[in-house]
């Protein structure tokens, strides 16, 4: 744990100590305000509650965690500083898990610098206040789960676009998975098993029901296996880029 919170300290300071840290929570900041305020539609629906805000996570997610999660293991790979990384007094899966939680945290940052809409809604109403804890609990697991995909995919390669791309493909296809047009889709072509896991592995779907204020431990579960396992991958992936 030394180790990872070595890689998790050195990882933050390379997110504030670079411009770019302070243009993703500006980017990310003024486009969920955008978003919840205008598009969404807080006024018409006249009820004092963030679904609106929470609405747009998934696909606000989409574009921009895999433009955060693109230089993980990918920026290492091209400017050789990996070598360096894997000499380090420091196991394979204490390393990923260190890049894996300074960039949760960083994200968890921007999450917490949104809590502005919450006092804007407690103001103008008294909405469940428990309700909107939980969408903040699922949106900070989907988080996690888009920044895992996005940091395995960032290790297979040395070009960031390329890592941003597919991992923008493949986060698009978690997210599909729970869409009525998709699962209408499904069951015309496959048997009831396939489509039930099919939808088992939505992110949509489980992080919509933790947004409602259902607190259910397989979402819960889902989600932080999800993340394991994709960070397990990650492991298995730099361990043989070292052997090699």
């Amino acid at each position: 744990m030394r180790g990872t919170f070595v890689v998790l300290k050195r990882e933050l300071g390379a997110y504030f100590g670079t411009p770019v840290a302070y243009v993703f929570l500006i980017i990310f900041l003024v486009l969920s305000g955008y978003l919840t305020w205008n598009l969404g539609q807080f006024y018409e629906l006249g009820q004092a509650d963030l679904r609106p805000f929470f609405a747009i996570h998934p696909l606000l997610y989409l574009a921009l965690i895999p433009a955060l999660s693109m230089r993980l293991w990918a920026e290492e790979r091209r400017s050789g500083t990996i070598e360096s990384l894997l000499t380090l007094p420091i196991t394979m899966g204490g390393a990923v898990l260190g890049k894996f939680l300074a960039a949760w945290i960083f994200i968890g940052v921007a999450l917490l610098l949104t809590t502005t809409n919450w006092f804007s809604v407690l103001y103008l109403g008294e909405p469940d206040n428990g309700v909107i804890l939980a969408g903040y609990l699922g949106s900070f697991l989907m988080a996690g789960a888009y920044l895992a995909i996005g940091s395995l995919v960032s290790s297979f390669t040395k070009n960031q676009v390329i890592a941003f791309v597919v991992s923008l493909v493949v986060c698009l296809l978690f997210y599909l998975a729970g869409q009525p047009g998709v699962m209408d889709f499904a069951k015309g072509v496959l048997p009831d098993v396939a489509v039930e896991w099919v939808r088992s592995l939505s992110l949509y779907t489980h992080f919509q029901a933790i947004a409602r204020g259902v607190l259910d431990l397989r979402d819960l579960v889902f989600f932080l296996s999800l993340i394991g396992l994709l960070l397990f991958a990650n492991a298995v992936v730099i361990d043989q880029t070292k052997a090699r």
